[in-house]
């Protein structure tokens, strides 16, 4: 005989082995391709929400202002300088599109940290942590991409990120307050409302961003605006 029976039993628990490692990584295959489309859907749906955010935030910090959209300032019947870079646009869009990618990133961690789903209710200490970490890598990863690309930076790309980090740790410090904005909400108008996706999510953002941005970069009324903003504001490049 080629095989002995103590040959025989080996090679058959070898082949079940075998067999159970390729049923258990077709199962974890099938549910990470389950779990990939959920996953791009609520990046894609806190992309929206900062988005949003960033737009609403301006209103706090500008209210009588005109602000320079790119393109989309033919909507609102202002002149077009810059169709994107430099404009509000541009942070409208990188800035929504990069934090939304290190929240749920930082999610990822910190509950693989934890070993349950991070939640401020159970573990005030890491969301905030979290908060401050997503924010702060969000917006210097932004900041990065527009020194590296912007146009206006060209010859002074490094000098524009240093100072654009330091405004970013400086603003992303002011936005400790973010988790508790729902659990305070819930309090004034009920768990109903602080439970809605504007209670929970669009609110605590719209407020984070009116704060990182001003405090950050001395971002309101006058102060803050760009070139073309001073233009549209009839300032003449002077503030009040």
């Amino acid at each position: 005989m080629l095989f002995t029976k103590a040959a025989t039993s080996n090679f058959l628990r070898n082949v079940s082995r075998r067999a159970k490692s390729t049923v258990s990584g077709a199962e974890n295959a099938a549910a990470a391709s389950e779990k990939a489309p959920s996953v791009i859907a609520a990046v894609g749906m806190t992309f929206g929400t900062y988005m949003l955010a960033d737009f609403l935030s301006n209103f706090i910090q500008h209210p009588t202002q005109k602000m320079d959209y790119g393109y989309f300032n033919q909507l609102l019947g202002r002149e077009i300088d810059q169709p994107f870079w430099g404009t509000r646009t541009e942070h409208i869009v990188g800035v929504a599109a990069c934090l939304a990618v290190t929240d749920h990133t930082s999610q990822h961690f910190f509950s693989k940290y934890l070993g349950r789903p991070l939640c401020f209710a159970k573990s005030p200490a890491a969301f905030v942590a979290h908060t401050f970490l997503f924010i702060f890598s969000g917006v210097a990863v932004y900041c990065g991409l527009d020194s590296a690309f912007n146009p206006a930076h060209e010859g002074r790309r490094m000098d524009e990120f240093k100072s654009s980090a330091y405004c970013t740790y400086v603003g992303t410090n002011t936005a400790w307050f973010e988790p508790y904005v729902a659990p305070a909400l819930a309090k004034v108008a009920g768990p109903t409302i602080a439970g809605t996706w504007f209670g929970s999510a669009l609110l605590p953002a719209t407020l984070a961003y009116s704060t990182v941005k001003g405090v950050g970069w001395y971002d309101w009324g006058n102060s803050g605006l760009n070139d073309h903003e001073m233009k549209l504001n009839g300032l003449d490049n002077k503030t009040e």
